[in-house]
């Protein structure tokens, strides 16, 4: 098929668009974090972009969107191995006239900043090193099949959950839920951060929270009016139900946040943005605007509440990847199986208010529960055998001393310049009291 010049220079925007994602993300998590582990959170965004770019490359691509053979509907197959012979392939050949080597750049963003997504749940405390590992191991096990199973058709041939009939746009079951999965079995595997949940762990910089949070959504448009793969009706819808659900999530936390502790916050109202650009994502090209409002609305409000189980169930969420992301990708993939509609895409299906019944609501649950489930357990075993062999915390001194410092030789803010600078007489920023915000960490 020839060449669509105008979807290829969306596609290539989009694919930059997602990739920008994760430096905002960066931010997003540096910000909530202690300054004494800013950059390691940071790093740990940065470091996923490395490994699981070059993965991607040499096999990942090929095991999500390669034919498997008599496994195909678990998994794909080697034949598109580092990308050999894809220079010439003209088109996707999906009758959207995208070159396929964009399309491999376009999934290849999305499978880092899956794996940096989790990284925000195990702040303050995990070796470096092995972090590394993980991040190779977790997209070679975890994300690679779950993405086959949601995302590769090839004539009658696709994954199993593509096959049922389970709806996932841009990434809800395959990014979110599977991340949030994986979040809370690291969590349980490393344990809880030392002092926690007694010792008040606060944010370090709100201005970055806000920063990181604003480059997210600014990247997020491409993440799902690119899942469309050209520029045209689908991905207007998804664009438009983007902006909209987003800001009716965000609406929703701060509300939340005003009517049980009395005041909005800036922290509340960025994790409301994520919770709506989360819980949007699998629903954005399969609702009508009117929907994604209801959608964003319902998103805010439950993860605004969901944060807190972690007090209540006794695990260490540092960042809150649970409660925002597997939650909000629950919340999402659940209310395709109500609000959705052909009207808006006819490549859907109808959900349970728009005269479809329960079938598409129950093909929902199914993708939502296998992925837990896979994601969980894979996840465990994997960080249990890192655990085991070379350990994935750092020990306690470290952790007290700060992991940037132990770590990475670095620290982000010379506070002894500053000191010293005030001991002279000299004219220097005193650091503001602690924020009455509290990170829910």
């Amino acid at each position: 098929m020839k060449i669509d010049s105008g979807s290829t220079a969306w596609m290539l925007t989009s694919t930059a668009l997602v990739l920008l994602m994760t430096p905002g993300l960066a931010f997003f998590y540096g910000g909530m974090s202690r300054a004494k582990s800013v950059l390691n959170m940071m790093m740990m965004s940065f470091v996923s972009i490395a490994v699981v770019g070059m993965a991607w490359v040499v096999y990942g691509y090929s095991l999500t969107f390669g034919d498997g053979g008599g496994l195909s509907s678990f998994i794909g197959g080697f034949g598109d191995w580092g990308l050999v012979g894809l220079e010439d392939a003209a088109t996707t050949g999906d009758g959207t006239g995208v070159p396929q080597l964009v399309f491999v750049a376009f999934q290849a963003t999305f499978a880092i900043i899956t794996v940096a997504l989790i990284s925000g749940a195990i702040a303050d405390r995990a070796k470096f090193g092995a972090w590394v590992l993980f991040a190779l191991v977790w997209m070679t096990l975890v994300y690679v099949p779950v993405a086959h199973w949601v995302w590769w058709s090839d004539g009658d041939d696709a994954g199993w959950l593509f096959d049922l009939g389970a709806l996932d746009f841009a990434g809800g079951t395959v990014v979110h839920i599977n991340a949030g999965a994986a979040a809370l079995a690291l969590v349980l595997v490393l344990g809880r951060r030392k002092g926690w949940p007694k010792e008040p762990m606060r944010p370090h910089n709100l201005p970055f929270v806000l920063l990181g949070a604003g480059l997210l959504w600014f990247g997020w448009f491409g993440f799902n009016a690119g899942s469309a793969l050209s520029s045209g009706a689908t991905a207007a819808v998804a664009f438009v139900n983007t902006l909209a659900a987003t800001c009716a999530a965000a609406f929703a936390w701060i509300v939340v946040e005003k009517l049980r502790d009395g005041s909005s916050t800036t922290l509340g109202i960025a994790s409301g943005i994520v919770a709506g650009l989360v819980a949007v994502t699998p629903a954005c090209a399969f609702v009508t605007p009117l929907g994604a409002i209801g959608l964003g609305l319902v998103a805010g409000a439950v993860c605004a509440f969901a944060v807190g189980l972690k007090y209540r169930l006794g695990y260490d969420d540092s960042l809150d990847v649970v409660g925002v992301h597997m939650v909000g990708g629950i919340v999402g993939a659940l209310l395709i199986g109500v609000l959705a509609t052909t009207s808006v895409n006819d490549a859907g299906a109808d959900g349970l208010l728009t005269g479809g019944g329960f079938a598409l609501l129950g093909k929902q649950a199914v993708a939502i529960l296998a992925t837990l489930a896979y994601s969980f357990t894979v996840t465990y075993l994997i960080a249990k055998v890192i655990d085991l062999v070379m350990g994935f915390r750092i020990d306690a001194d470290d952790e007290a001393a700060g992991i940037d410092s132990t770590a990475h030789a670095e620290t982000a803010y010379d506070f002894g310049a500053i000191r010293a600078g005030i001991g002279s007489g000299a004219t220097a920023a005193v650091p503001a009291p602690a924020t009455k915000v509290e990170a829910r960490s």
